[in-house]
């Protein structure tokens, strides 16, 4: 069987959906083809949406056991149910991931279940997904690779999503594990660890690094890490991981100081691998079509996202970045643009980074850190949400905002949130940063009282020393 498109994206997560779907809406005939037998990606799936559901529940869970008595709310006999709670994270992927086949289909967008292989330039075999049939040959003027990233597996310890589990694993566990390890500090461990921790594990992180949040802020790196401590996690630091051994009643962890010292064991449940992700190219045949590829396995691309090989395209976590869903969204709208003829960029130095523990994290732009290797002269505007009235009016006053400009110019650098709705908060500032803003234009804003977004502006004031609440 042959079929002519103008387009034949490979991957159906956040960035090839999103694709096809804007290459639909300019008037090209686009297929999108996905093996996994439902859309949505990793994010969708098995990682940032699933983990919200969880986020939000376990948090719940932990008002009610201990904050509600704080409002006047006696709750007796709380208990979880886990079922429950994992029965309505499913339903929530599963409303999603209709939702977008529904897109499909109203956009006239030839969804096909499948494993896709590129066999050169304009051409793409579709491996039926459960493995029976033959395979379908499609013909195609473009090709885009949006396969996405897979787990980074840790040498000596085995992944088997029961007991040694990667981020999958950990969204669908059948029990609360007493205890729980977390291998690594990064954004996947300290919100899954977070999940856990509130429904009763005993969680300690391992993370091989100085910090958490490696790549973040250095104040915002260590502000989190003492407010998570607080809440109940254990980190073990500057720690390297040699192994785990899976048994009856739980994992042995092998661990030892990474700078040189005596070697210990950890007993727990269950282990969390989350030491990072890397791009998933397995049976797309690269190599043999001449598409170029680093030695770590990701895919190069111009400026147009066009690999070496004319007419085959590469967007989102295989070709490097931030592996971000809404990066890989945004190019795959660009990519899909400059076939269709048009112009489009992204501002890499305006996407926004969000963690969702309590409280979030949230950044964009450039971190101090950052500045001082570049030699660049900054100012700091900071405000801690202790001073702000809606904060402390809904008790939860963690964290700060800091806003970094331009010593000269006042352009805004980078911002940096740790507090309530910090992934919500940041947007203010990456528009601001996308239009080339200062800090004394947020200053300048009129902010809604009594609100959050308040503790914005009031950094902004900070940057010129005329901050007013504090």
């Amino acid at each position: 069987m042959s079929d002519a498109y103008d387009l034949v994206v490979i991957g159906g997560g956040p960035g090839g959906y999103v694709a096809a779907i804007r290459a639909a809406q300019l008037g090209m005939k686009t297929a999108c083809v996905e093996g996994r037998g439902a859309l949505g990606g990793t994010c969708l799936n098995v990682g940032c949406i699933p983990s919200k559901a969880l986020l939000q529940s376990s948090h719940h869970l932990e008002m009610a056991e201990k904050e509600f008595s704080h409002h006047g709310i006696d709750v007796n006999g709380v208990k979880l149910n886990l079922k429950a709670m994992m029965e309505r994270k499913d339903k929530v992927v599963q409303s999603l991931t209709g939702g977008i086949e529904m897109l499909m289909k109203k956009n006239k967008i030839d969804y096909i279940k499948g494993w896709g292989r590129i066999e050169g330039a304009g051409k793409v075999s579709v491996k039926p997904a459960d493995g029976k049939g033959k395979a379908q040959m499609l013909e195609t003027a473009n090709i885009l690779i949006a396969t996405g990233s897979e787990v980074t597996p840790l040498p000596g310890v085995e992944i088997d999503e029961k007991r040694i589990v990667s981020s999958t694993g950990a969204l669908s566990l059948p029990k609360v594990p007493s205890r729980m390890a977390v291998i690594g500090a990064g954004v996947i461990g300290l919100e899954l660890g977070s999940v856990w921790r509130r429904l009763g594990s005993e969680v300690t992180v391992v993370e091989f690094l100085d910090v958490a949040l490696p790549g973040m802020d250095a104040e915002v790196s260590k502000q989190v890490q003492r407010i998570l401590t607080k809440q109940g996690l254990t980190f073990r630091m500057k720690t390297k991981v040699t192994g785990a051994k899976a048994g009856k009643d739980g994992v042995t962890l092998t661990m030892e100081p990474r700078d040189g010292g005596d070697a210990e064991a950890l007993k727990v449940d269950v282990v969390l691998v989350a030491i990072g992700r890397r791009p998933f190219t397995e049976g797309l045949g690269l190599k043999e079509a001449g598409v170029e590829v680093t030695d770590r396995g990701f895919i190069p691309v111009d400026a147009d996202y066009q690999t070496n090989v004319e007419g085959i395209y590469a967007i989102g976590d295989v070709i490097g970045g931030a592996m971000l869903a809404h990066k890989a969204e945004d190019e795959g709208v660009v990519c899909a643009e400059i076939m269709a003829g048009q112009t489009g960029h992204i501002d890499y130095g305006a996407i926004p980074g969000i963690v969702y523990t309590h409280p979030e994290i949230a950044a964009v732009g450039k971190t101090e850190e950052q500045l001082k290797k570049d030699g660049t002269a900054y100012k700091v505007g900071k405000f801690p949400f202790t001073a702000n009235s809606r904060a402390r009016c809904n008790a939860d006053a963690d964290g700060f905002v800091k806003i970094l400009a331009d010593a000269e110019t006042d352009k805004v650098l980078g911002c940096h949130i740790v507090g309530p709705q910090a992934g919500d908060l940041i947007q203010e500032v990456v528009n601001v940063m996308e239009f080339g803003g200062s800090a004394e234009d947020i200053a300048r804003i009129c902010h809604g009282h009594p609100g959050l977004p308040e503790s914005v502006k009031e950094a902004a004031l900070g940057v010129a020393g005329r901050a007013i609440h504090i």
